[in-house]
């Protein structure tokens, strides 16, 4: 299998702060990995690079083949999907949901006079059904509880049929019912063949959605362990990665952990 992402030395600093160092990544095509870390573990850092929306300070980035560097990464772009926090800031409030995720297509936030293909408002609303919000399609996107925004990201983040899908905490803030519905859609997801690759990144282990195959695990901007997700969420990897006594449990496909 070809490598999607390949990250070779790579290090941020922004002043005297290091916020990530001489990481070595890669993830091959078909994986669905979930990056693990404290706050400040350098975990949105390194999404933002395999988005191609950071450089790094040193070290070489390859994604889908390309160089960053070395390429338009407005081209690039439109192959990577994501959903973020920083991204979704830049959505207009009484942008109309479905607009929000059609505009994907053409690479934009916000839409302005452009008239779209009665095909692309078929896929958004697909997208939106898959997700469990179809109903709210017409609805202003700044009326939206968290975790239908949260939906609706993940339903943008798809749109373009991308060939890596990346994901920050996609379940951040949701209550108990919220977060078990959103997961139960993302197992179905990621367990799809025909899924892109996908990048998950969260700091519960509880968020971690079944079908996941890798992980890996950052600390202080270092990687911990990366591999296999049975290799790499045990008790003392995770205990390294969190700073304190952790205990580890696995029950189907989904993972669990408390203090000691």
């Amino acid at each position: 299998m070809s490598d999607v992402l390949d990250l070779a030395g790579v290090t941020v600093t922004r002043g005297r702060t290091v916020l990530l160092a001489s990481v070595n990544w890669q993830v091959a095509a078909g994986e669905r990995w979930v990056v693990l870390g404290a706050n400040g573990a350098g975990k949105s850092t390194l999404l933002s690079i395999a988005a191609a929306r950071l450089h790094p300070s040193r070290g070489e980035v390859r994604i889908l083949g390309e160089t960053l560097g070395r390429v338009d990464v407005f081209e690039l772009r439109p192959r990577i999907g994501l959903a973020s926090n920083a991204l979704a800031q830049q959505v207009p409030g009484s942008e109309p949901v479905r607009d929000v995720v059609v505009t994907a297509a053409y690479g934009v936030t916000g839409r302005w006079n452009e008239s779209y293909a009665e095909d692309d408002l078929a896929r958004a609303a697909e997208l939106l059904g898959q997700m469990g919000v179809g109903k709210l399609a017409a609805r202003p996107y700044g009326t939206l509880s968290d975790g239908e925004r949260k939906r609706v990201q993940i339903a943008r983040a798809l749109m373009t049929d991308p060939e890596l899908l990346l994901l920050d905490e996609p379940a951040g803030g949701l209550d108990l019912g919220g977060r078990e519905d959103l997961l139960r859609r993302l197992t179905g997801l990621i367990e799809d063949p025909a899924a892109p690759t996908a990048v998950l990144v969260t700091h519960h282990v509880e968020e971690i959605p079944a079908g996941v195959t890798h992980a890996l695990l950052l600390r202080k901007g270092r990687v911990v362990a990366a591999g296999p997700v049975a290799d790499v969420l045990t008790s003392e990897q995770l205990s390294v990665t969190f700073g304190l006594p952790l205990s580890v449990s696995r029950r189907a496909g989904r993972f669990y952990a408390r203090a000691l």
